[in-house]
């Protein structure tokens, strides 16, 4: 089953004169359950795609499904689709609310959704991602950066994903932490079956985890690897 179909995908920023072209005539597919690489260097249009895809960047023109729903430019995903696709951003800490303990941060989709034991919940999605469940009662800037990793990962997971998107997931961490997430990943897509988009500037990173890799330049895909 193919999970993501991406045709003529274009993206322009600015207006008028100012206007410029930062992804131009992207194309690939993924398949479910498949881990799939964007690298390139910093500039080349991969988080553009990224963020395409979330549901973030709304202006863009071409074709997108993804898990059988066809994307629309300037609409907003909503409904179970918006639950299917999650992004784990490449700060994990500027997207942790500094002022909210852990318990709260993962707790408060699941209290939206009137789901019971969310305590219970968060212990589990913790224990999944190797956190132990006394880190709920933390707050951000007293986790480590591999911690801080570890609860965006374990937020995106409390969703249920079928899509996850990870922007550069590990490049802000020191090479020995590196290998936890990475392999935390993979561990996570065998568990759970899930497809994943992984974006980085390291092929190194890619090599280690991914299915097949597209290298972007300028806006365009140049090469690929793996099929």
């Amino acid at each position: 089953m193919t999970a993501v179909v991406v045709s003529g995908l274009g993206v322009e920023f600015g207006r008028h004169e100012s206007r410029r072209s930062v992804v131009r005539d992207v194309a690939f597919s993924i398949e479910a359950g498949e881990i799939f690489g964007l690298v390139g260097p910093s500039g080349c249009g991969k988080t553009t795609v990224l963020r395409v895809l979330a549901g973030l960047n709304l202006d863009w023109a071409g074709r997108i499904e993804v898990l059988g729903a066809t994307l629309a430019p300037h609409r907003r995903i909503v409904g179970p689709l918006r639950r299917d696709i999650q992004m784990v951003f490449q700060d994990p800490y500027a997207s942790l609310h500094p002022r909210h303990r852990i318990r709260r941060i993962l707790g408060e989709p699941l209290h939206v959704r009137r789901e019971a034991d969310v305590e219970g919940k968060v212990a589990r999605i913790l224990g999944e991602v190797g956190l132990p469940p006394g880190l709920a009662a933390r707050y951000p800037h007293q986790l480590s950066g591999g911690q801080r990793q570890r609860v965006a990962i374990a937020r995106a997971l409390l969703q249920q994903p079928k899509l996850l998107l990870l922007d550069e997931p590990t490049s802000a961490l020191d090479v020995s932490v590196q290998a936890g997430i990475l392999n935390l990943l993979a561990d996570l897509r065998e568990r759970h079956r899930m497809t994943m988009i992984l974006v980085s500037h390291d092929p190194g990173v890619v090599a280690h985890l991914c299915d097949r890799v597209a290298r972007m330049e300028r806006g365009e895909i140049v090469s690929r690897e793996g099929g």
